[in-house]
C-alpha cells in the first residue's frame, strides 16, 4: 500500500475507519480539531456517524450510548475539554463500555494556551472522573505511531471492553509524516451485551449503578482484575541504545525524537546514554525501568510538564537508581541543548563517582 502524506490528527480518523470505527462524537478544540473535521468528512463515506455535540460532556454522552449499541465509537479533545468528559470516562468504565478517545495535549492549566504540552498526564493516567477504574493510555512518538496506535486502541477497547486514550501531544498531532495503513479490518461482530434494539439483546442492561454495598465491592473487584490482567499482557516500550547504558532517558510523544538525537551526538562523544520510550503509560512499562535498572546507574526523565511521568518512573525503579527531571512548561520543548547538557553532567558525575572504586581497587 502506498504511504500518504498527513497531520497525525488525520492518520487517527483514518486509522479508525479502517479499524471499524463507525461513530464519532465531538467538540472542535485545538489542536485537536483536525480529528473533529477529518472523521465529519470521512466517516459519512463510509455510511458511519458523524456529528459535533454542543459540548464536551454531551460528546462523552453520545458516546456512552453508541458504545452501549456495540458501535465501534470515538471521539476526540484536548486538555479543557478532557477534563470535562471525565465523569462520561467515568461512566464508561463503570458500565464497561469500550471506546477510544484521541487528546491531542495543549498547555493547563485551566485554559493554559494552544501550545503542545503534556499536561493531560495525571488527569488520563491516573483517571480524572471518580471510582475505582483505569483507561489503558497508548502514546505514540510519530504519525505512524498516531495510525498504528489508533488501530491497537480499538483492539484493546473491546478485549478489555474499557475506555482507551491515545495521549499525543500538539507536536505529533500537528507534524505532516508519511504513513502506511493497515489493511482494512474484518467487521468486528455485534457484542453479545450490546443493546441492539433486537429482541436476543432485549434483556441486556449497561449501567455502572449497583445499590448493594456487596454487588459494588464484588464489581470493583472485577474490574481490578481486568486491569491486572492488562497489566500482565499488554505493556508495551521501546528500548533504544539500551544494552550497555549507565544513563537512561526517560520521555514519550515528541520528547522522545529529542531523546533519540541527544543519545546519537551523546553517543559519538563515548557517553553510554540510552532511551526508554513508554508506549503504555497504563500499564506502566514497570519491568522495563527494573531490568535496565540492574546495569544503569541513573534515569533521567524528561517531559513538557512540571512532572508528572517522573512520578511514575520513581515508583517502578522503588529507590534503586537515582532519577533525575528535566521538565519545560507553558508549550515551552526541552532543547537538544539542555538535554545534551544534563546527559554530559551526569556522566561527569557517574566518573567522579568510579573515582574512588577505581582508587580502592588499586591498593587491592
Amino acid at each position: 500500500m502506498r504511504k500518504q502524506l498527513m497531520k497525525g490528527n488525520e492518520a487517527i480518523v483514518k486509522s479508525a475507519i479502517l479499524a471499524g470505527c463507525r461513530a464519532f462524537y465531538g467538540y472542535p478544540i485545538t489542536p485537536a480539531s483536525e480529528i473533529t473535521e477529518s472523521a465529519a468528512v470521512y466517516l459519512p463515506q463510509v455510511g458511519g456517524v458523524f456529528l459535533q455535540a454542543e459540548s464536551e460532556v454531551a460528546a462523552i454522552n453520545m458516546l456512552y450510548g453508541a458504545a452501549s449499541a456495540g458501535v465501534r465509537s470515538m471521539t476526540a479533545s484536548s486538555g479543557p475539554g478532557i477534563s470535562l468528559m471525565q465523569e462520561g470516562i467515568s461512566y464508561m468504565a463503570g458500565s464497561e463500555l469500550p471506546c477510544v478517545i484521541a487528546d491531542i495535549t495543549r498547555s493547563g492549566p485551566g485554559l493554559g494556551n494552544i501550545a503542545a504540552e503534556q499536561s493531560d498526564y495525571h488527569q488520563v493516567v491516573k483517571g480524572g472522573g471518580h471510582g475505582n477504574y483505569r483507561t489503558i493510555v497508548l502514546a505514540p512518538h510519530s504519525v505512524q505511531e498516531m495510525a498504528d496506535l489508533t488501530t491497537l486502541a480499538f483492539e484493546l477497547a473491546d478485549r478489555y471492553r474499557n475506555p482507551v486514550v491515545l495521549l499525543a501531544d500538539g507536536f505529533i498531532g500537528q507534524m505532516m509524516e508519511p504513513v502506511e495503513f493497515a489493511q482494512v479490518a474484518t467487521p468486528p461482530q455485534l457484542p453479545e451485551w450490546a443493546v441492539a434494539g433486537t429482541a436476543a439483546s432485549r434483556g441486556n442492561l449497561i449501567n455502572s449503578l449497583h445499590l448493594d454495598l456487596d454487588e459494588m465491592e464484588a464489581h470493583s473487584r472485577a474490574l481490578e482484575a481486568k486491569y491486572r490482567l492488562a497489566e500482565q499482557h499488554e505493556t508495551r516500550a521501546e528500548e533504544w541504545c539500551t544494552d550497555d547504558a549507565e544513563i537512561v532517558l526517560v520521555g514519550y510523544g515528541i520528547v522522545a525524537r529529542i531523546l533519540k538525537a541527544v543519545t546519537a551526538e551523546a553517543r559519538a562523544s563515548g557517553i553510554k546514554v540510552g532511551v526508554l520510550r513508554p508506549i503504555t503509560l497504563y500499564p506502566f512499562p514497570a519491568s522495563h525501568f527494573q531490568r535496565l535498572a540492574e546495569r544503569a546507574r541513573v534515569f533521567a526523565v524528561v517531559e513538557m510538564s512540571n512532572g508528572q511521568l517522573v512520578e511514575d518512573v520513581r515508583l517502578a525503579l522503588n529507590g534503586s537508581r537515582p532519577v533525575e527531571f528535566l521538565g519545560r512548561g507553558g508549550g515551552n520543548v526541552p532543547s537538544h541543548e539542555e538535554v545534551l547538557a544534563l546527559v554530559q553532567k551526569l556522566a561527569l558525575e557517574s566518573m567522579s563517582a568510579m573515582e574512588p572504586e577505581k582508587e580502592r581497587m588499586a591498593h587491592v
